[in-house]
């Protein structure tokens, strides 16, 4: 039996380190680290009670916010691991954001402007669903501007995080890793079952003809956008348990480093009885 990576053992495995050229590759997608599917669900359910647990102290504390940016080639997992792993937090505290095409009114400002209205406020959790890096995905593979724009866009976004990490906002980046097998077989799902047929687009297969482009893109992305302040993890997302097990353990980690407190308090509870 492997051995099974947990902890820190795990997420150095995942985590892009700067300067690092980053191939993908399909059969990564499929990695469980020597996990079972059982034991990743017992250990999901531990993390999500500590994150809830987390997210509580955040608040409490009022310092920092929590950033996590969620990125995946389309039938991903990015809305399954939204609702897998962030509903065991407080909803008054953790805003969702997902980024589709700009609207009339966000294209007469710079690429960033919607954005950062949604980065998420001291003491909160935001979660982007698809996020700044379409600007250098989509806008690549499909030629929406020109080279020399979305070129010097990397480094625009490397200052824009530089800048949200000195203002003590946690970043956290998550690319969901699927093969193109795997993509295959949750496209058709969809076709299958009438209940999720509004989940696909015959846009999806154009997509889909364009895979070889989105993985140049995505590998560049992850090559000149993780950062020590913050960084790409890459997360094997073909078996669905073992990407929450994944993400669940890297923001408990991440956030078990935030030095979150309690705030004293600005009396004396020991004199105080409540009659």
């Amino acid at each position: 039996m492997p051995r099974i990576l947990t902890g820190d053992s795990l997420i150095s495995r995942l985590i892009v380190e700067p300067g690092r050229r980053v191939q993908l590759h399909d059969q990564h997608a499929g990695n469980t680290f020597g996990w079972e599917k059982h034991e990743a669900i017992q250990a999901l359910e531990q993390n999500r009670q500590k994150l809830s647990d987390l997210q509580y102290k955040l608040y409490a504390d009022g310092r920092h916010a929590l950033l996590v940016v969620i990125q995946a080639i389309d039938a991903g997992g990015k809305d399954g691991t939204v609702r897998d792993i962030f509903t065991a937090m407080n909803p008054q505290g953790c805003v969702v954001s997902s980024f589709k095409a700009p609207s009339a009114e966000e294209l007469k400002h710079d690429y960033l402007w919607r954005v950062h209205q949604r980065v998420p406020a001291r003491g909160m959790v935001g979660v982007f669903n698809r996020s700044h890096y379409e600007d250098v995905l989509i806008v690549r593979v499909e030629k929406l501007v020109p080279k020399a724009v979305w070129q010097r866009r990397y480094a625009e976004i490397n200052e824009f995080e530089r800048m949200l990490s000195a203002s003590n906002v946690r970043i956290i980046k998550l690319f969901l890793q699927i093969s193109r097998g795997e993509q295959k077989e949750r496209l058709q799902d969809r076709l299958d079952d009438p209940d999720r047929q509004w989940k696909f687009s015959p846009e999806d297969l154009v997509k889909r003809r364009q895979w070889p482009q989105y993985q140049k893109a995505f590998e560049a992305m992850l090559t000149r956008c993780s950062t020590g302040h913050a960084p790409w993890y890459v997360i094997p997302a073909d078996r669905k348990w073992f990407r929450n097990l994944a993400v669940s353990e890297i923001v408990v980690t991440e956030m078990g480093r935030m030095g979150l407190r309690f705030p004293e308090p600005a009396f004396d509870a020991s004199k105080i009885r409540v009659r």
